[in-house]
């Protein structure tokens, strides 16, 4: 149990997300964790939440797959966003937002308009 207390921030954030199927346990010295997560960016979510304890390497193993893998995943805008902000966060490059923008013409009109509570599609991180 000692080490489910340690990530149970990562497992709280599993139990959030939506991972179907999450099984957690602890044998032989290992926190093992199962599921199946929408998209990639829940299960990278995961494994970043998880990657934040010293020793992760030793003490976890993880099978996160992953159902959906038509775009990289759904990211509701917050206050204070950008598209440029959320490809920073997301996709690793800022300049990507022309991506994310065009993926969402169906809701957005204009890339420096967007409203808190929008879902938009995240086009993939890796290109």
């Amino acid at each position: 149990m000692a080490l489910m207390e340690k990530y149970r921030a990562a497992l709280e954030l599993a139990g959030k997300l939506p991972v179907g199927n999450l099984d957690v346990s602890e044998a032989g010295g290992k926190l093992i964790i199962k599921g199946t997560a929408l998209y990639q960016m829940e299960k990278d979510l995961i494994w970043d939440a998880i990657k934040t304890g010293s020793g992760w390497e030793n003490e976890v193993s993880a099978d996160i797959k992953v159902k959906n893998t038509d775009i990289y995943g759904h990211y509701t805008v917050q206050s204070g966003d950008t598209l440029s902000k959320i490809a920073q966060r997301f996709l690793e490059k800022a300049n990507r937002y022309t991506e994310i923008f065009e993926l969402n013409k169906d809701i957005l009109e204009n890339p420096d308009l967007i409203k808190p509570g929008q879902v938009l599609k995240l086009p993939w991180k890796n290109k």
